[in-house]
């Protein structure tokens, strides 16, 4: 038995693995490109809204919430991956999929149609909520029907998804944004949601749907779960607002936040996630650093660039295109099985990419830089990116039981989104404070004027980039202690 092979004992057989061929064979061929399919529309949205967040947030009088738009997305979908965990667990993923993309795509409507920036934020929430269903049920959907040699396989086509959109999305959200407006943007790409209902959701049906053992007795839901769930959503969403609201009496709904987020958290995740305990606890507290520090740095890009070098929102967006390729080119070296053995040492070097190009955004901030840097950097970033996420993709699901597959799933997708809140939380208020909510009102998104406010974009960028070097201690200590 090796090192990574689960440790806890299979009570259920998973499905027989459907013959021949890779992920795209013809076994696999439908249902490959329907997950892909979800995958890509996720991608798409995420590169195409983040391109048109600023003028949004702007346009909204919002820019002081800027940081809430993307976090409440987060703290949702904290609730949704424990409810998806618990449904895909008992009757399998589909229902959970179907579920979150329809409420994926109302929420890019309602943040589409907001006339005010809470709205907008209502709509983020709403999204959210289905993307937290969505991720974690396609979790479900490659542990029950792939074979096992075929998970990284998977794993890196999920990050190839992210190539295109990553080229297309910002400039084709950045030109409609300049000529139509930025609705169009979120009204736009719900239409997509049709694809990957048509081709996904028969091919799920027939090899990943029901319980892992159809004979077993049906399980009701765990509410204490869902109770711990609802605590952490709720939580989040306190301490976000507080740390917006930079007022002593904010102190009140952090407080309460706090109150229920750290015994939700601790009873949702691993024991020993916290203490970076060896094995599992530590593939969870390390797809949260991951993430966390990462997507808290690149939520500032586009705003950095707009309103500090004077770039439109389409090369603003565009400068962070490069990524897509490196990140999908580090998802696909991860996935070769010449390098199992050489994982961890792939994690760690993944981990220093990451806190290096975070360290080295701010640099844009000094005018004689070239804007290009950045693009260069943050394209190292997401190669470390690729190597980090799709290997605890793969661990988390060798760690674990097929009857736990859900749940474990939902883990390290709570650590993922949770971390995503609080990092963004922190790194907003210290944004606020240090002038960054006077940007839009004192700068026009597109005239080339700047209003100069470097320091509230440094306060975020390098403690992110302190996270990510933690990180790379924490991905020493992903093989379980029995090894």
């Amino acid at each position: 038995m090796s090192a990574l092979e689960p440790r806890v004992p299979q009570r259920t057989a998973p499905p027989p693995p459907l013959p021949g061929g890779g992920v795209l064979g013809p076994a696999y061929r439908t249902l490959s490109i329907g997950i892909i399919s979800v995958v890509f529309l996720i991608a798409f949205e995420a590169t195409a809204v983040g391109t048109a967040m600023p003028v949004a947030a702007r346009e909204l009088d919002g820019v002081g919430l800027y940081a809430f738009a993307f976090s409440a997305y987060f703290t949702t979908s904290l609730f949704g991956m424990v409810l998806a965990g618990q449904w895909a667990d008992r009757q399998g993923p589909l229902r959970p999929l179907t579920v979150g993309i329809a409420a994926f795509a109302s929420g890019l409507v309602v943040s589409g149609t907001a006339g005010v920036m809470w709205v907008f934020v209502l709509g983020r929430a709403v999204q959210g909520f289905g993307g937290g269903l969505v991720i974690v049920a396609l979790y479900v959907v490659v542990s029950r029907a792939y074979e096992e040699r075929l998970r990284p396989a998977i794993m890196a086509a999920f990050a190839a998804s992210w190539v295109v959109p990553s080229i297309v999305g910002p400039l084709a959200s950045g030109t409609v944004t300049e000529h139509l407006g930025w609705r169009w943007v979120f009204l736009g790409i719900p239409a997509l949601v049709v694809v990957p209902l048509v081709v996904a959701l028969p091919a799920i049906r027939r090899t990943a749907s029901g319980p892992v053992d159809p004979d077993a007795p049906p399980v009701a839901f765990d509410r204490r779960r869902i109770r711990l769930a609802l605590g952490i959503s709720v939580g989040a969403g306190l301490l976000q607002y507080a740390a917006q609201d930079l007022r002593w009496l904010s102190l009140v709904p952090g407080i309460a936040g706090a109150a229920l987020l750290v015994p939700a958290v601790l009873g949702l995740l691993p024991r020993g996630t916290y203490r970076a305990r060896r094995g599992l606890p530590s593939v969870v507290l390390l797809r949260g650093v991951a993430a966390g520090s990462f997507i808290a740095a690149e939520s500032f890009v586009p705003l950095m660039l707009v309103t500090q070098r004077g770039l439109s929102p389409t090369l603003a967006g565009f400068s962070l295109a490069l990524g897509g390729l490196t990140w999908a080119g580090g998802s696909w070296v991860q996935s070769k099985g010449r390098m199992a053995p050489y994982r961890e040492r792939l994690m760690v070097g993944g981990m220093v990419m990451v806190a290096l190009a975070i360290a080295a955004a701010p640099a844009v901030l000094i005018e004689s830089v070239p804007v290009w840097t950045l693009a260069v950097a943050w394209a190292v970033g997401c190669l470390g990116m690729g190597l980090v996420i799709g290997s605890t993709s793969v661990l988390l699901l060798q760690l674990s039981a097929p009857e736990e597959a859900g749940s474990n799933s939902a883990a390290l997708q709570i650590s993922d989104a949770l971390a995503n809140v609080v990092l963004l939380a922190g790194g907003g208020a210290a944004f606020a404070a240090l002038g960054g909510g006077a940007v839009g009102a004192s700068h026009a998104l597109t005239d080339g004027a700047s209003a100069s406010h470097p320091a509230a974009f440094a306060v975020v960028f390098l403690p992110m980039a302190c996270v990510a070097l933690v990180g790379a201690w924490v991905a020493t200590r992903l093989e379980p202690a029995d090894a």
